[in-house]
């Protein structure tokens, strides 16, 4: 073979050794970078919340099983004594003042401290129409008398200070539990601060807003000479006790008479 075709002869191999890949066939392409959606995200550290520590709550005394001793459950006379609690609101309580005054009779109005403190005017007019007041706690809290020593004295402290505000030399005769929840602390207490407890002989159930003529025949089934009648001048919508008082205050009047709890 002549030396050009020899020459020729080895270029060709040397191209076909040293080729860019196989024909047909693209080059392959670099691996891609992982995207950071492929790298695992922290975990999210989470703060511990701030604990609050709610201080536990005095415990109640046990509700009695029964009444305890020295409560005031009569007149003390012959006649029947008229008592309304929760007052004195601007509804309600000149209602049962009028109605009072056209009979001409007394009756003992149980006021809780923040109503007196809000409507003093209407205290008084309680005291200046001649009518008795009673400490009927500061809020109406009917558990008041499970409390301790210290809390109970100083809810009818708080409440005596707030009728005095109102009116000054109104002697405060008697004490009421609200919902007639009695403890024998709290009559002993009642009875250090000069308070006589008083509750009731006679209970229509008012404050659930029976109809009128329930209540009067409840008042007059129940009323004996000497009984004490529980009703309600406030605490909600008194209605109906209005138009009950409007029968029972002279029908009381004429049959036994009222007079003050004594």
């Amino acid at each position: 073979m002549r030396p050009r075709a020899l020459s020729a002869l080895a270029l060709g191999l040397v191209l076909l050794v040293t080729g860019c890949g196989e024909a047909g066939k693209s080059p392959e392409k670099a691996a891609a970078p992982p995207s950071a959606s492929a790298s695992p995200s922290p975990t999210p550290v989470t703060k511990p919340s701030p604990t609050h520590t709610t201080p536990a709550k005095p415990k109640l005394r046990p509700v009695p099983k029964k009444l305890p001793a020295g409560l005031h459950r009569a007149s003390g006379s012959n006649g029947v004594a008229l008592t309304f609690d929760d007052g004195p609101d601007p509804r309600y309580t000149p209602q049962i003042l009028a109605q009072l005054r056209a009979a001409r009779v007394k009756a003992t109005f149980c006021v809780v401290g923040k109503q007196a403190k809000r409507y003093p005017e209407l205290v008084a007019r309680i005291v200046r129409e001649g009518h008795q007041l009673c400490n009927h706690s500061w809020h109406h809290d009917v558990n008041l008398g499970r409390r301790s020593a210290a809390e109970i004295r100083s809810d009818l402290e708080r409440t005596n200070e707030a009728i005095h505000a109102a009116a000054p030399k109104a002697p405060i005769t008697w004490f009421r539990q609200p919902g007639g929840r009695w403890t024998a602390e709290e009559v002993a207490i009642a009875k250090q601060m000069g308070l006589r407890p008083l509750h009731w002989s006679v209970d229509p159930q008012d404050w659930d807003h029976p109809p009128a003529k329930t209540i009067i025949k409840r008042v007059k089934g129940a009323t004996r000479h000497g009984s004490v009648v529980l009703m309600h001048d406030a605490g909600g919508d008194r209605a109906q006790t209005m138009a009950a008082c409007r029968h029972l205050i002279p029908d009381l009047k004429r049959r036994f008479g009222i007079a003050l709890p004594r």
